[in-house]
């Protein structure tokens, strides 16, 4: 279907930063708050839920372990020039986990939102 979102749940630290994060920084638009606990963000068909440590989400895991932000799976934006989205992220004062790097698909990049959960954006080659 043309109109159905994909979802990723990502955990935060502080629901209402994350979501400050994603629609000054990303162009997504809040669809739902239930901040502190939770809240959800949409660009086109992606559907971020943004999940603090009240959330039912954030509840350790039988075996005690409970979830937390961070990780290295992310959500993947393609973008047209690298160079200047680093250059306007970085002048926002946005937290970059290496610099730009090359492979034979393209360029890429990680930052991190303010949980600490990774970003790349992508500039295919070509």
């Amino acid at each position: 279907m043309p109109d159905e979102l994909v979802n990723v749940r990502y955990m935060v630290d502080d629901v209402e930063k994350a979501v400050d994060f994603y629609t000054t920084h990303f162009n997504f638009t809040l669809r739902t708050s239930a901040a502190p606990a939770f809240a959800d963000v949409v660009r086109g068909n992606l559907r971020l839920l943004l999940s603090g440590p009240a959330s039912s989400a954030g509840r350790p895991m039988p075996d005690g372990r409970t979830p937390h932000p961070g990780g290295w799976n992310r959500v993947h934006f393609i973008v047209d020039d690298i160079a200047d989205e680093v250059q306007r992220l970085r002048a926002a004062g946005l937290t970059f986990r290496n610099d730009i790097v090359s492979g034979p698909g393209g360029r890429q990049i990680l930052l991190e939102d303010p949980a600490g959960n990774p970003i790349e954006l992508f500039q295919p080659a070509g």
